[in-house]
């Protein structure tokens, strides 16, 4: 493992046990087993280490948006990206709330479009191939669509896992409506 992705999973590890006020740099590189001057190769503080976290909860639910079937219907591939973002957002609850206490802090917040652009062009991908097939609106504008599909989905999945204590009674009802909100959104035939 490199060197940079040994400081982030360090990163990772301490932030997850201390919280961001508590951790010091000094504790990441322990955790690392590197000096400090080599955590100053790869990012200049703390904080900076965020967007390389927040691109490992991107990486985490790029891997389950692929496993997304692409011939599947638009009401099956919608279905499944609610299912796919909800399922990272839970196992993954603390790194969440990690990133965002973390990158809201820091000027990093900026980087926050070109973080998530891979999941945007996924989504987009997907929405133009809808569109192709005639199952969505033919008049929506499918790079802004994205974007949007992806908020709803990821505030819906931490308004359920980080900032409730939701049951999974309320979490079904929630995605049932979340699910019912897209497809009329987009038109699904």
């Amino acid at each position: 493992m490199d060197k940079r992705q040994l400081i982030i999973d360090a990163a990772i590890a301490v932030l997850q046990e201390k919280g961001m006020e508590k951790t010091k740099i000094s504790d990441i590189v322990k955790e690392a087993g590197i000096a400090q001057g080599t955590f100053y190769l790869y990012f200049p503080s703390k904080l900076s280490v965020m967007p390389a976290i927040a691109e490992v909860m991107v990486q985490n639910i790029l891997v389950r948006l692929h496993a997304i079937d692409d011939g599947g219907s638009a009401r099956e591939q919608l279905d499944g990206m609610v299912e796919a973002i909800f399922e990272v957002t839970e196992q993954h609850r603390d790194l969440s709330a990690l990133i965002y206490s973390g990158i809201t802090q820091t000027e990093h917040v900026r980087e926050w479009e070109a973080i998530y652009d891979p999941i945007y062009k996924w989504i987009n991908g997907r929405l133009v191939q809808f569109q192709e097939r005639g199952e969505i609106r033919p008049s929506i504008a499918t790079a802004y669509a994205a974007k949007l599909v992806l908020g709803l989905i990821e505030t819906a999945a931490e308004q359920n896992y980080l900032y409730a204590a939701s049951d999974s009674a309320v979490v079904e009802e929630h995605v049932a409506e979340l699910k019912a909100f897209l497809v009329a959104g987009l038109g699904v035939k």
